[in-house]
């Protein structure tokens, strides 16, 4: 009788199980790769989605708080990219004039700041250039020179009312104060009118507390925008100075 054949033991079974996972990866990297041309909402949708298949939490395939990742071009953080050359400039260039004493130059998400406040501009209630004023926006103005982006001036000022008889309010006091800056900048020092925009803000926007002296002091200023806008998505971007 003849014996019968013992089955073949099983060590090579671990591959199928190993092609399954290896297959499985290759379509992950492929999927991972089409992430290029979708928005980030979208992947951020999918990657949480993938995760919570996988067994993760709701942090996504990739945590967003990565700050090592590299943006896509057309989003918000490419576009911070441009502002962080903008901002170096611009601080290279107060250095380079010993304007530091003078200005206070921040980056927030709109771009870079750099706000010129009113006891270097204006006499309180009054929106007329004071002579100390002048060298110093003839400086920022061979700054605004080196760049062909446009420029938005903003006026700001604090919640008192108006005591003076000339202006009804705050909205008044603050577009005045924008145009006597932007007239400067195209009256006498002859940059090109069409680039500025002046805006009155009033008592609206405020980056201090308006209930002390110190706050109120910080709150009547001038902002000077550089727009940076960028060029795949339309959305425009800024770099803002301020004199203190």
């Amino acid at each position: 009788m003849a014996r019968k054949k013992k089955s073949e033991p099983l060590e090579s079974a671990w591959i199928l199980t190993y092609s399954d996972m290896v297959t499985n990866l290759l379509c992950f990297f492929v999927l991972l790769y089409s992430f290029a041309s979708i928005d980030a909402a979208k992947f951020k949708s999918v990657s949480m989605s993938m995760s919570r298949a996988f067994g993760g939490g709701e942090n996504g395939v990739f945590d967003s708080s990565d700050n090592g990742s590299m943006p896509m071009e057309g989003s918000p953080e490419y576009a911070g990219t441009e502002n962080e050359k903008m901002y170096k400039q611009v601080l290279k260039y107060m250095q380079d004039n010993n304007m530091e004493a003078k200005v206070q130059i921040r980056q927030e998400s709109r771009g870079v700041v750099i706000e010129l406040k009113e006891n270097v501009l204006f006499e309180s209630g009054r929106a007329d250039l004071i002579p100390e004023s002048i060298p110093i926006l003839k400086k920022v103005a061979e700054l605004l020179n080196k760049f062909p982006n446009d420029v938005v001036v903003e006026g700001h000022t604090d919640n008192l009312p108006i005591s003076s008889g000339y202006y009804q309010s705050n909205w008044e006091l603050s577009t005045d104060r924008a145009v006597k800056v932007v007239r400067h900048f195209t009256d006498t020092e002859k940059l090109e009118g069409k680039r500025f925009t002046a805006v009155g803000c009033g008592e609206y926007k405020p980056i201090d507390t308006n209930d002390t002296n110190e706050g109120r002091k910080n709150n009547r200023r001038v902002n000077i925008l550089i727009v940076t806008p960028d060029k795949e998505s339309g959305n425009k971007w800024a770099v803002k100075i301020q004199i203190k």
